[in-house]
């Protein structure tokens, strides 16, 4: 037991003297987020690294691309054998609900991955970052230690299942659920978007939402998204007052 005890302190010690002082401190911290060793820490230096325009080094969009489909993957698999008795509409929303660009900035930022980047020097951050560089390391991770390995860093580490339930009755999108509600009623939703400039000459958009003949809310915003989204926000408490918009989607 000593013996390998030696052992693996001057591995350590080996490991620590060939990597350069930011790789140690890569791993270091990867090692404390994944509940593992890494491997291969040149997988998560692409991960960490940002696209350069003047350069055609290695940055962490590939592995973004790649990480996307191995979450897609892994989430769906524990959807479908989480909810037995739950329709395909269903699982198509806990899943929106799991790999929509807000959450996984969240569960970014939660795990604080823009302080991993290689190089921070003036350089401008985009908003969805965060999420990025969460579905990049997963990409990281599954060539790291290939699927299985990489499915239990997910549930176990990354994104738990106590941490998707928390996910179950929230709402990404009320203008996709009002349409859903309003197809299934036969009835007719609709959307009025136009440009307003305000005192301040500042532009802003002002959405109506229209059912059927009748204006019901409307909301300003400074994008034509997030003005609709808004919108349909308010009419949707408008019309849960009179009926049960959300109802139990979970069986046919």
């Amino acid at each position: 037991m000593e013996l390998q005890k030696y052992f693996s302190k001057f591995l350590l010690k080996k490991r620590k003297r060939q990597l350069t002082e930011r790789d140690y401190f890569l791993s270091t911290e990867l090692n404390k987020m994944l509940g593992t060793e890494v491997q291969n820490v040149a997988l998560y230096r692409e991960a960490f690294s940002l696209k350069n325009s003047s350069k055609k080094d290695s940055n962490y969009e590939r592995l973004e691309f790649l990480g996307d489909s191995v979450l897609g993957t892994v989430i769906s698999c524990h959807l479908f054998h989480t909810y037995p008795q739950a329709n395909e509409g269903y699982l198509t929303q806990m899943k929106s609900k799991i790999v929509n660009r807000k959450n996984l900035n969240k569960l970014g930022d939660d795990l604080k991955l823009t302080d991993l980047l290689q190089k921070q020097n003036s350089v401008a951050l985009g908003e969805n970052i965060s999420g990025n560089l969460f579905e990049a390391l997963i990409g990281a991770v599954y060539l790291d230690f290939q699927y299985d390995t990489c499915k239990r860093i997910i549930m176990e580490r990354l994104l738990t299942p106590t941490e998707i339930n928390k996910l179950e009755n929230k709402i990404v999108s009320y203008k996709g659920l009002l349409l859903e509600w309003s197809q299934k009623k036969k009835l007719n939703i609709k959307y009025e978007t136009c440009e307003e400039i305000q005192v301040s000459k500042s532009v802003v958009f002002r959405c109506h939402v229209w059912l059927g003949e009748e204006k019901i809310a409307n909301a300003t915003e400074t994008s034509k998204k997030k003005a609709e989204e808004k919108a349909a926000q308010r009419a949707f408490y408008i019309l849960n007052k009179k009926e049960n918009i959300l109802g139990n989607p979970k069986t046919v």
